[in-house]
């Protein structure tokens, strides 16, 4: 087998490997969190269990057009704002600080959109509890995420004058 076709099967096969570990791990703390909540009387996963959604399943009522364009825009500056931070001319240090901030803010920019999401691992999670609805809008959670950080990674590039900056990190003496 060629370098080439085995260095490309590897990157396929680990990235397929992370992406099942993120839905199971989310389904595992989706699982966690409805055994805490279910232990409060007043608990009832039918009011969405913060389970993303559109329309009458949006905390803010919010349609599937603001929605979808909501997700996809946060992604895309989340990615964005990763790959900046995490390049190698970025000054060190900085990029737990810029990349959390950053969460911090498209969380409170989109919690009344969509729940969010920006990571459709996070959607799946709590949509299998809550079934019906949540999995029936869970596609959009899904394509808007992945639309916004290819987006992302392409604009990224283009506008990075060295798009292929090696992250460096500390070696260890």
């Amino acid at each position: 087998m060629d370098a080439k076709k085995y260095a490309a099967e590897a990157i396929g096969t680990f990235w397929l490997t992370f992406a099942i570990a993120q839905v199971v791990g989310a389904v595992v703390a989706a699982s966690l969190l409805y055994g805490i909540a279910s232990g409060a009387a007043s608990f009832d996963v039918a009011k969405g269990f913060a389970s993303n959604g559109y329309g009458s399943h949006s905390p803010g009522q919010y349609s599937l057009i603001a929605c979808f364009l909501m997700e996809v825009v946060m992604t895309m500056m989340f990615l964005f704002i990763i790959m900046g931070a995490t390049h190698g001319n970025a000054p060190a240090g900085f990029a737990p600080l810029a990349i959390g901030l950053t969460l911090v803010m498209i969380h409170l920019a989109s919690i009344p959109v969509t729940n969010t999401s920006v990571n459709p691992a996070r959607s799946t999670g709590p949509a299998l509890f809550v079934g019906g609805w949540a999995l029936a809008q869970l596609w959009l959670f899904w394509v808007a995420p992945l639309t916004g950080a290819a987006l992302g990674g392409v604009i990224y590039r283009w506008l990075n004058g060295q798009p292929d900056g090696l992250v460096a990190g500390r070696t260890q003496a």
